[in-house]
């Protein structure tokens, strides 16, 4: 029997003690971001994660390998496959440390960067379409301050 505050979606399933939860709608949000991420860059065969390891390079070539894993928020077991499917594309070279031979240090090889530069078109269409749809590049920098309080 329906009720007066059920919330069916198209399922039938009554959403409405989630609907204005926080938490979810950011979930969701995440969910369709990636979506059309994926739907972009389906024609590279690129996955969000392997596009942030070469986008952090870009300028920090040389920087530690536990270095990049942290700044992504990824740990380090799992960054280690990453990097191993970047290398074996030839987009990313390990390299050991000068000073310390057990850090292996990242760098982007000039094929890593000529398909950067072919997947930067890509991503400032996938970054527009998701402004569009939080009202416009006008709230670019409101966006992003209120995603920060959030991780800073």
């Amino acid at each position: 029997m329906m009720t007066d505050d059920l919330v069916p979606n198209e399922n039938g399933l009554d959403f409405s003690m989630m609907e204005d939860a926080v938490g979810y709608s950011l979930r969701r949000a995440q969910l369709a971001v990636f979506q059309h991420f994926n739907e972009a860059f389906s024609s590279k065969g690129l996955r969000p994660t392997d596009f942030a390891v070469l986008l952090l390079l870009k300028r920090n070539q040389g920087s530690k390998q536990s270095e990049v894993a942290e700044a992504l928020g990824i740990q380090r077991a799992n960054f280690v496959a990453i990097v191993d499917g970047l290398e074996n594309k030839g987009f990313v070279e390990r390299r050991k440390s000068e000073t310390d031979r057990r850090v292996q240090s990242l760098y982007m090889t000039p094929a890593g960067e000529a398909y950067l530069n072919e997947l930067m078109p890509i991503w400032q269409g996938h970054e527009e379409w998701v402004l569009a749809q939080l009202g416009g590049i006008a709230q670019r920098d409101s966006v992003i301050a209120l995603l920060k309080r959030l991780y800073d």
